[in-house]
């Protein structure tokens, strides 16, 4: 989901523009607002999305999770982002993650963890789920029979 800027939102403050490991986040020399210069090179990492505080960058839904006519709309709060799916009907799906507020580096390598048995590695899950994700089990989906 490449990231743009609601230009009417955006006060020119850098914060993305200093926070963007791809460096494509910019400032218009003209209006001083912050604009995505390539957004097919945009990582995805959100991390422009979050710094914004005036909550001026969106994203581009794909229309995999979200069809044509839709709007994804970001909300931050100081520990958790919100994704409001705003679809054609006008129904809304929220989705919401916590922020990570630890020092940087301060998350173990995967290299300080045990390795993994035959059992996990024959499973479904990535390494160290649900641990790092902070949730007890990851959501299933039940099939009834008949089905």
């Amino acid at each position: 989901m490449p990231t743009f800027v609601a230009a009417e939102k955006c006060k020119g403050c850098m914060q993305c523009v200093d926070v963007c490991p791809s460096d494509i986040m910019h400032i218009d020399p003209h209006q001083g607002r912050a604009y995505n210069i390539e957004p097919s090179m945009c990582w995805e990492c959100f991390a422009c999305v979050k710094a914004c505080p005036e909550g001026a960058i969106d994203v581009r839904g794909y229309a995999d999770f979200a069809p044509l006519g839709h709007r994804v709309v970001p909300n931050r709060t100081t520990d958790r982002i919100y994704w409001t799916i705003r679809m054609r009907d006008g129904t809304e799906k929220q989705f919401d993650f916590p922020i990570r507020k630890g020092k940087w580096k301060s998350i173990a390598s995967p290299a300080t963890e045990p390795p993994p048995t035959a059992e996990v590695v024959a499973g479904e899950l990535l390494a160290f789920e649900p641990d790092y994700l902070a949730i007890e089990a990851l959501p299933t989906v039940a099939v009834t029979a008949g089905a």
